[in-house]
Parts: structure tokens; C-alpha cells; sequence
């Protein structure tokens, strides 16, 4: 079987991004990979599997050493979900959103109390986390659109209103909440908390049906009156759309990570198949045609991958309260805009090549392309992406 694991001191990375990835990369395809199939025909997510990745010190890879985390930076946790995102690309879609628009934002953002009530959770695996910020009627213009409200009331923040597509949403302990705490003040009137799935008031209306992503539970959440302790509204009061803001470009990096994983799984899915396969006598890597579909594909891989690994350097250096504008801002859409079209022009590719067998249902390479779709429309759609490359391109003074 063609395996291709990335040498990551080509790219300058230091030896120890190498043994990250090279560890994360074994237990994936020791412990995640057999998962994927029951994963996609059942929907089903493998709770106390993704639970013991603690094991591996995988879980909570930026929390700091003293709340039981590696201590790891945000590098070193895109390249981790890269390796998932090649054996398991649905069991890697709840790490980045656990780990990653959760945990991460949560290392910059919470208080020491708030760091040591749930990181040790979070690590141990006893805690999976979400993002809450999609409504149904608040998509792209994810801040104003926003519906969902809170207000103070003693020594609680109640809210309410309605999140969806929330992936990890009915499995999540752990959920960043976005609402409204001063409407009148539009974008500049948001806050964070931090809400429990056993807070009163809170509750999973359904569990989302997707062609993709399958396995990695996707829901949509109802909040009625649901008491919030003060003490876990994260930063301060109207402050949330600067920490939403801040971890957007992150969230783009590692998407873009996560789709050079599974891509690189489609490139070496089909490379097997172009010498095994046979016809007219021959195996199908000999003729020419095949051999132009998979230098297509490998350019688009290759192209991926240095503009993602590059990115994984910029935002290792991006200090807190810089994300959401200027260059980097437009690095990061660039990076994920080229991740999320290469990716699907790579698994079209995939599927043609394997004819038949790749528009079975129950073939790896149709699992891969059903997923791959989301990546033109999570975190922000292409055309949100463009958006913002353009926008800064045409900034003047």
C-alpha cells in the first residue's frame, strides 16, 4: 500500500514537528483507521476511542503543562490533524473542533479559574468541546445576524436563541457560546461563554443527516432560558467579537491542514489503484491519460502543502488580538480558499480514476470525496474567503 508520510525537515520544521506527526500519524492508523467505515454507514461516533486519545497526549496539545496538557503550540496541533485527517478524516473533524475552535481559543482567551476548571477535562478526555456560533439564520454574516441573546440576572447569564451546524454539538460537554449581550451595540455588543451540556436551560433540538462527514456528530442547539454562572462569560462583557475574531485565522489554518491530510489519502489511494488495476492487459498506470490525472493531482497536493505549511509558521508567531485583519487575515482565507478547491479538484480526480468502484458508496475514495465538500463551505465559504482577500488587497492608506 502507497503511504505517503511528509518529511517535514524538507519544509524546515524542527525534528520534534516530525516525531508530533509521526506519532499521531502510527495511532491513527493503528487505532482510528478500522473505525472509519462503521463511522460513515452508521453515523456513529466513536465516543470512548476519540475519549482515550488522551492516552497519546493528543487531546488538549496547546493547554500548558500545569493544567495536564503537552504544552505543544498551534503548530504542532495543525500538524497533528493533519495526520488524523489521513486515516480518519471524521474522527479529525471533531479533534479540530474540540481541540482547535475550543480548546485553543480558550488558552488565549479564559481566566485562570475558568483554565482550572476545565483543562484538566478537556486533556484527561473526560470533556469534549464545541464552537457555538452558526444560527439558522446567521451564517456567513455569522456576528450580524446573530439572534441569540444573553442577559445578566444575579449571578447567572441567561440565554437564548438557536445554533446549527454545530459540529460536536450533541456529543460536547464543553461549548463557546456566542450571544448577544447589548444588541443595540451590533458587532460591538457580543459576549463568550463558557456553557455545559448539563446546564439547565440547554438542550440538542436534533442530531444533522450529511452525505459527509459522517461519524463526526453535527447538531443543532436550542438555549431556553439557559442559566450560565457569570463566572464562565470569557473576557469581558461585549468583548466576544474580538476573541471570535482572533481565532478565525487559526481555524482557517488548521482546516487547511485538515485538508492536505485527506487529500494526501486520496493522492495515495490512487496511486495503488493506477499500478494494481488492470485493463487491456495491462495495469492502468501505463497509460498515459491515468498518469496526467495523477500528476494533476500531485501538483495540487504539493502547491497545497507549502502554502499551508508556510501559513503554519505565520500563525505560530501570531500574538493575541492580531487575527481578524490585515495580512494574515488574508493569508489565512488565501491558504484555505486554495486547500478547500485543490482538495475537491484532487478527489474528483480520485473518483474518476477509480470508475465505478469510486462512486460506490462503501469505497474509501467516495467517503473522502462526500467529505470534502464541507471544506469549500466551513469556516467561511470560498466566497466569503474571497472577500476578504479582496478586501484587503484593496485597502488604501
Amino acid at each position: 500500500m502507497v503511504i505517503t508520510i511528509p518529511d517535514l525537515q524538507k519544509y524546515n520544521f524542527a525534528p520534534d514537528y516530525q516525531a508530533i506527526f509521526d506519532l499521531a500519524f502510527r495511532y491513527a492508523r493503528d487505532e482510528l483507521h478500522k473505525l472509519s467505515e462503521r463511522m460513515d454507514n452508521e453515523d456513529w461516533f466513536p465516543e470512548s476511542e476519540y475519549r482515550a486519545m488522551h492516552e497519546q497526549g493528543i487531546l488538549g496539545a496547546t493547554v500548558a503543562q500545569e493544567y495536564g496538557g503537552p504544552g505543544l503550540d498551534v503548530l504542532a496541533q495543525c500538524l497533528i490533524c493533519e495526520a488524523l485527517s489521513y486515516w480518519n478524516h471524521s474522527v479529525a473533524a471533531s479533534y479540530l473542533a474540540s481541540d482547535n475552535l475550543c480548546i485553543n481559543n480558550l488558552t488565549h482567551n479564559a481566566n485562570a479559574l475558568q483554565k482550572q476548571q476545565y483543562f484538566p477535562q478537556f486533556c484527561s478526555g473526560a470533556a469534549i468541546g464545541a464552537l457555538g456560533m452558526t444560527e439558522p439564520g446567521a451564517g456567513s454574516d455569522a456576528l450580524g445576524s446573530m439572534t441569540t441573546v444573553a442577559h445578566r440576572d444575579g449571578d447567572n447569564f441567561v440565554l437564548n436563541g438557536r445554533k446549527l451546524f454545530i459540529t460536536n454539538g450533541p456529543i460536547a460537554d464543553v461549548l463557546l457560546v456566542y450571544a448577544k449581550t447589548a444588541p443595540d451595540l451590533g458587532n460591538k455588543g457580543i459576549s463568550a461563554f463558557l456553557v455545559e451540556r448539563s446546564f439547565d436551560g440547554f438542550h440538542v433540538a436534533q442530531k444533522l443527516d450529511k452525505m459527509g462527514w459522517r461519524g463526526s456528530p453535527t447538531g443543532e442547539l436550542v438555549f431556553d432560558d439557559c442559566l450560565v454562572p457569570a463566572g464562565n462569560l470569557l473576557g469581558e462583557e461585549n468583548a466576544g467579537a474580538g476573541i471570535m475574531m482572533s481565532g478565525l485565522d487559526i481555524e482557517r489554518a488548521i482546516a487547511a491542514f485538515y485538508c492536505l491530510g485527506m487529500t494526501q489519502r486520496a493522492l495515495d489511494l490512487s496511486i495503488e489503484y493506477a499500478n494494481t488495476r488492470k485493463q487491456f492487459g495491462q495495469t492502468i498506470g501505463n497509460f498515459q491519460m491515468v498518469q496526467a490525472i495523477l500528476a494533476d493531482m500531485y501538483t495540487d497536493v504539493e502547491t497545497m502543502r507549502a502554502l499551508t505549511y508556510q501559513l503554519g509558521r505565520e500563525v505560530l508567531h501570531l500574538m493575541p488580538g492580531e487575527g481578524g485583519r490585515g495580512e494574515i487575515h488574508k493569508r489565512s482565507a488565501a491558504a484555505v480558499l486554495h486547500a478547500g478547491r485543490a482538495s475537491m479538484r484532487v478527489l474528483d480526480n480520485a473518483v474518476q480514476l477509480h470508475g465505478g468502484m469510486g462512486f460506490m458508496r462503501e469505497s474509501e475514495v467516495n467517503r473522502l470525496y462526500r467529505s470534502g465538500k464541507v471544506m469549500e463551505i466551513g469556516a467561511g465559504t470560498n466566497q466569503v474567503r474571497q472577500m476578504i482577500i479582496a478586501g484587503e488587497l484593496l485597502k488604501t492608506g
